[in-house]
């Protein structure tokens, strides 16, 4: 199946894999509100919409923001109800965000007979070590450094944290969180003295194994557009753009 066709399904799964402190349904969208940190946590998830007045769904969400004395920002993807909503908008003044892909993969068919060992120097948690959320957070800005330990505490209980090591310590992170049949792909991270040296990639094929052995079928990811780097990297294991999305935000 291509992966495109499957984006509706990884956009929900992605909402539930970074749960915001506070939710609130609008007539089929998601307020969400987590005191700062992640834009995606702190804005309207518009996957679904079954309301009759778009015009009133945008005012409550703006009053809601208002009230935490916060701008407004809806998530637009390539499946947000309505699908005019981006152009909608735009008209009442919303000033777009940078891109940011989707991307997935198929994940290969594990050796029953032969599962092998885990991938060299990961190893795997159901909660994250100090050292894990210290590699994490080194790479976050202050206001999303403050916000992330209490998001990563309400998270889905189907996931597994991968801390990679070299020479004792950890020097890289990832999370994934299995959602069906699907698996996510988050939080990556690797300390500047450890890059270039395969730690993203065993962290990669950890999730990767260790999502096969949930049941899963595909691997997906967010990253932002002009992350040059990170795409390549993520192209070289195999990963493709599903879809994009990006943020619309009015601060008044």
């Amino acid at each position: 199946m291509p992966v495109s066709c499957l984006l509706a399904e990884i956009e929900a799964a992605a909402v539930r894999s970074w749960p915001a402190l506070e939710t609130v349904a609008l007539d089929g969208w998601l307020w969400r509100w987590a005191s700062g940190g992640s834009q995606r946590a702190n804005s309207v998830a518009t996957l679904a919409f079954h309301g009759t007045d778009l015009d009133a769904a945008v005012r409550e969400s703006e009053r809601r923001y208002r009230a935490k004395g916060a701008a407004c920002r809806f998530t637009i993807s390539e499946v947000s109800e309505p699908c005019d909503l981006d152009a909608r908008l735009a008209a009442l003044g919303y000033d777009r965000g940078h891109d940011h892909v989707t991307m997935a993969k198929e994940i290969a068919a594990p050796d029953a007979a032969s599962p092998g060992p885990p991938a060299h120097g990961v190893a795997l948690s159901t909660d994250p070590t100090p050292e894990w959320l210290a590699v994490y957070l080194s790479g976050l800005t202050p206001d999303r450094r403050r916000v992330a330990p209490a998001i990563l505490e309400g998270l889905p209980a189907h996931r597994s944290y991968f801390s990679c090591r070299r020479d004792g310590a950890v020097v890289g992170s990832g999370l994934s969180i299995a959602d069906d049949r699907l698996a996510s792909v988050q939080c990556m991270a690797t300390l500047e003295r450890a890059r270039r040296q395969g730690c993203a990639r065993a962290i990669l094929s950890a999730i990767e194994a260790w999502a096969a052995e949930q049941g899963c079928t595909y691997l997906y990811l967010q990253a932002e557009a002009d992350n040059a780097a990170a795409i390549a990297l993520y192209q070289g294991c195999g990963f493709r753009v599903a879809g994009r999305y990006h943020l619309r935000t009015r601060a008044g």
